[in-house]
């Protein structure tokens, strides 16, 4: 996958099969110096993004604008799905997002909690689409488990668990590694290399480990100074 400028007039040629993510002239600032530099890049699938760069840069606000839960300050995200631009709203049913903020139901079981969610967004078949998730997570055998009893490492594979729940196009992981053992971050590849076969995952980071796994990378500088897109190296 290579960085390229976006530019406003017109959208990039894009696999009518495929995503994009086009990022033009995109900055968010919550105060003055905080928040998300201006940057520019184009992200195609399939394949893996890596968002890096310091406490502060705009990792996770950058996640939240792509996956259309908040509104930039200025510029434009445009999400490409088949060839056409998707609204912010609209793009929520292609994009399974997840953070270290994600909280769930402490009473409810493991396997409540996704149901109760997969049941919201109206899955056909939330039950399977529950134990699918369960599984290839490694929570199969957790999944009667109340959250609330469950370890900070058990509680980061419901997170992704939850992402996974509706077999979304887009993958957003918010710092996906936090939290897990050995055997969880081996599951967490194998969750990423299987999903960037077909589809795109975004992941912001700064383990470089997990950084590893893309092929492009966004660096994020401090909010006072420009920001980088360009290949992995």
């Amino acid at each position: 996958m290579n960085a390229e400028p976006a530019r406003a007039s017109s959208l990039p040629a894009v696999d009518a099969l495929h995503n994009a993510l086009h990022a033009i002239d995109l900055a968010h600032r919550y105060a003055p110096g905080r928040g998300l530099s201006r940057i520019e890049f184009t992200i195609r699938s399939p394949g893996v993004a890596a968002i890096t760069g310091p406490n502060g840069s705009g990792k996770s606000t950058l996640l939240r604008i792509i996956a259309g839960l908040l509104r930039p300050s200025q510029g434009r995200l445009q999400f490409v799905r088949a060839g056409r631009e998707t609204a912010p709203l609209a793009r929520r049913g292609h994009v399974g997002f997840t953070s270290p903020e994600l909280t769930f139901y402490p009473e409810l079981t493991a396997e409540e909690n996704l149901r109760f969610v997969g049941d919201a967004l109206g899955l056909p078949d939330a039950a399977a689409a529950t134990r699918t998730a369960l599984e290839r997570t490694g929570l199969a055998a957790r999944a009667r488990d109340r959250a609330g009893a469950l370890s900070s490492g058990l509680r980061q594979r419901l997170r992704l668990a939850f992402a996974l729940l509706h077999r979304p196009h887009v993958l957003l992981l918010d710092e996906p590694g936090s939290h897990l053992d050995d055997d969880g971050r081996r599951m967490l590849e194998g969750v990423v290399t299987d999903h960037a076969r077909e589809g795109l995952v975004v992941i912001a980071t700064n383990d470089e480990r997990e950084s590893s796994w893309a092929a492009q990378r966004i660096a994020l500088t401090a909010a006072s100074r420009p920001a980088l897109a360009g290949p992995a190296r």
